[in-house]
């Protein structure tokens, strides 16, 4: 078993050597995606409609919230008035409210992402394609995002920023 594990390792290196032979010599970019995606056009007023979209959302379940503590508050002023029916009723509408508070905050923070998706993913897909582009164009083997942290050393590469931006046309 051993010697099949290090035949494998064997092939997998010569064919690795043999590889970037025929490749000649590999080139390596960077950039920063995060910095990118700043500049890009149409980012701003997109995110301009997320905030407004949790603003909204904000604003309605705060009125649940409060509405909430107005039930809570009534039911603990008046407890000691009311009748068996009534505490259970106004005890159940407690409940449900705070079910559909828990729902509401659910559906929102899905409406949220779906939208967020929905505005930003042809921007990310731009941006890819840019990057995509100039790495054809320009002969690159490997571009690494360096907005990741993934990236240790960065001296033997090249960072391809102002490239994508002239392919983006962003100034």
């Amino acid at each position: 078993m051993k010697r099949l594990v290090k035949l494998t390792a064997f092939v997998i290196m010569a064919f690795c050597a043999m590889n970037l032979n025929a490749q000649g010599k590999l080139k390596f970019g960077h950039i920063n995606s995060d910095s990118l995606l700043k500049l890009m056009p149409g980012r701003d007023s997109a995110y301009a409609k997320i905030q407004n979209e949790v603003k909204t959302y904000q604003t309605q379940y705060q009125a649940m919230q409060t509405e909430y503590e107005t039930k809570s508050q009534d039911y603990q002023t008046n407890l000691s008035t009311m009748s068996d029916l009534i505490k259970k009723t106004k005890e159940a509408e407690i409940q449900d409210l705070q079910q559909r508070m828990e729902k509401f905050q659910t559906s929102a923070q899905e409406a949220l992402q779906k939208k967020q998706t929905e505005l930003l993913q042809p921007i990310i897909d731009k941006a890819k394609k840019g990057i995509e582009a100039v790495g054809k164009e320009e002969g690159f083997t490997y571009i690494f995002d360096s907005a990741l942290g993934s990236l240790l050393y960065m001296g033997g590469g090249e960072d391809i920023m102002p490239l994508v931006k002239k392919k983006l046309n962003i100034k």
